[in-house]
């Protein structure tokens, strides 16, 4: 099938994952423990959701080791997937590593694509070599005996070029399913029956949509990429995530059903779902998604902060919002310097950060911004 021969209706029911433990938890001053994981990932799996992702390895001595345990206690390993990130050879192996300690059996590289993360992020903009580092990484993973999803980080701004040789070299390599992820909300509907065509015309291709809802079209866009015939769909509860959130599990759920009459899913759950997880996130009683709430355009990593254009296919001031820094213990001595830049007040990042960070933990690590930041730098020259 190729991408101009995309049926009225969806060809076969999705099966969904959800991204709550993984995505959310890494959205900005956002961390679940492992109590909430454990609630959130057996609320999920009684919903008829078939993978919950938690957690992140990049490498040995992964702080989101308890949320992990958590989950394949509540739910066990094989309705769980965690991400691995993906930078060079090395590090690949190190974190499969990890991830095998960790009792891990299926994982999700995460590998960007778009020509301009993967100059950040990979240090090359280079197309062979994205394809050579996905295709070692791929094979280090199956040798190891994981179930294996690879993504295409910034997937939907990766032109078809670029994208499609990369997905092929990926299933060729021995990968179970590829993730398009729409890093940064780009696509209409229509533009992404297209693009997901382009991908499950490659023969033997599994395809999942991982959406983010700054533009309000999450859900529309997962609804899309299905009837062009992607099998997954990646959600999350409340749609709660990074960069105007994620496509909301609740409002998919209920448009499967609507729309397709799909009712596979027991809907009961999701109201509790919401409740559970918004609390465990620190958000209050409801999460707004889109591009002018204050956590649209808010980060914890330096490099979002550094690069946002990277990461923001608007920016924030466009619609009036402000760019802004919020952490609680995911305090790094590059991102300690980005907030004390211009501020006038000078320490040593590097003794500065592990004194916010166990001062963070004695009072229960509240929400930082960066005033919060500088005016800790002040306490700290003080002491």
């Amino acid at each position: 099938m190729t991408a101009k021969e995309i049926p009225d209706e969806a060809p076969v029911a999705p099966r969904v994952s959800d991204a709550t433990l993984r995505d959310s938890a890494h959205m900005a001053g956002v961390e679940f423990g492992p109590g909430d994981a454990a609630v959130i990932a057996d609320l999920l799996v009684r919903t008829g959701v078939e993978l919950v992702e938690v957690g992140m390895v990049s490498g040995p001595g992964s702080k989101d080791a308890p949320l992990v345990d958590a989950v394949h206690e509540a739910v066990t390993p094989e309705r769980s997937m965690t991400l691995v990130v993906v930078r060079d050879r090395r590090q690949v192996v190190q974190a499969l590593d990890e991830a095998l300690r960790l009792g891990v059996r299926h994982i999700m590289y995460s590998i960007p694509t778009s020509e301009q993360h993967a100059r950040l992020k990979l240090g090359s903009p280079s197309p062979k070599f994205l394809q050579s580092l996905a295709r070692a990484a791929i094979t280090e993973a199956k040798e190891r005996g994981f179930h294996v999803t690879f993504s295409g980080e910034d997937g939907a701004r990766t032109p078809r070029e670029r994208l499609v040789p990369y997905v092929e070299a990926g299933f060729a390599a021995g990968a179970d399913r590829f993730r398009l992820a729409e890093t940064v909300a780009y696509l209409s509907p229509w533009q992404m029956e297209e693009v997901v065509g382009d991908l499950t015309a490659i023969d033997g291709s599994e395809i999942e949509i991982h959406s983010h809802n700054m533009l309000g079209m999450a859900v529309a866009n997962s609804l899309a990429a299905v009837r062009a015939g992607a099998r997954w769909i990646s959600a999350t509860v409340g749609g709660i995530g990074e960069r105007g959130g994620n496509a909301p599990l609740a409002e998919l759920l209920t448009s499967l059903r609507v729309i397709h009459g799909d009712t596979r899913f027991d809907l009961s759950h999701l109201t509790e779902l919401s409740r559970v997880a918004l609390r465990g996130a620190g958000l209050g009683e409801s999460f707004q998604s889109g591009p002018t709430t204050e956590h649209a355009f808010a980060y914890e990593l330096p490099g979002q902060l550094v690069n946002p254009e990277a990461y923001e296919t608007l920016p924030a001031e466009l619609v009036g919002n402000t760019r802004e820094l919020r952490v609680r213990s995911r305090l790094t001595p590059a991102l300690v310097k980005w907030a004390l830049d211009g501020s006038g007040v000078f320490v040593d990042p590097d003794a500065f950060t592990p004194w916010l960070a166990a001062r963070q933990a004695r009072d229960g690590a509240p929400l930082l911004d960066r005033d919060a930041i500088r005016k800790a730098a002040i306490d700290f020259q003080a002491a």
